[in-house]
């Protein structure tokens, strides 16, 4: 009895390497159309975590993530004794929607501060009260403003103190664009074009 010698596997041509590569393809691109069917965004504004916090309103009473809902919203972080960025921006916002002539219903600014250990509620109405009566001012205590940055991914961080209490705050620059469903809708930039700002805003609005 002799051994018969293993049949010698014939090398892939081009064009059988070429039909293998293909149909994995086509099952890989399968998975991920099955995958993107069945997957649904997270909970909460798209974009931002989600996560819950709780303010105080110069409004009165508290302010949730839930009280986004009902009104087309450019909210933005910073604090009152911000020099330069801070009044800026809400400046610029304020411009912006007398040039649409936007009643509050139709379109609010929300400054949230990341200094709550000088921007009281006082102190904060005095403040937003200069830019317009849509403009609505949060504050809270330290681990309370600490959760609403974490919510929209917010970076601060204090300066140095002077000795007298003055110090400056390093933070985020962004203005978050919300719509009437508290659902993000886009950003803008610090010095980003005011015609731009203009044309983000109308369409936020509906105007």
């Amino acid at each position: 009895m002799t051994d018969t010698p293993p049949k010698t596997k014939k090398p892939l041509t081009g064009l059988a390497l070429f039909r293998i590569i293909l149909w994995a393809l086509v099952v890989v691109v399968g998975f991920a159309a099955a995958g993107l069917y069945f997957w649904k965004p997270p909970a909460g504004p798209v974009g931002l975590t989600g996560a819950p916090f709780t303010l105080e309103s110069t409004a009165g009473g508290e302010f949730t993530q839930a009280n986004f809902k009902g009104t087309p919203t450019a909210l933005f972080f910073g604090y009152t004794s911000c020099p330069d960025v801070c009044p800026t921006t809400m400046a610029e916002l304020s411009a912006v929607q007398q040039q649409l002539k936007l009643s509050p219903n139709q379109f609010r600014v929300v400054f949230a501060t990341v200094d709550p250990a000088r921007d009281s509620l006082k102190v904060l109405q005095g403040y937003v009260s200069n830019f317009g009566s849509s403009f609505i001012g949060l504050t809270g205590t330290q681990a309370q403003v600490d959760a609403a940055k974490a919510a929209f991914g917010i970076y601060s961080k204090k300066g140095p103190d002077d000795g007298t209490g003055t110090y400056l705050v390093d933070h985020t620059a962004t203005v978050f664009l919300l719509g009437k469903d508290g659902e993000f809708e886009g950003t803008i930039a610090y010095g980003e074009d005011q015609k731009a700002v203009a044309d983000k805003i109308k369409r936020l609005a509906g105007a």
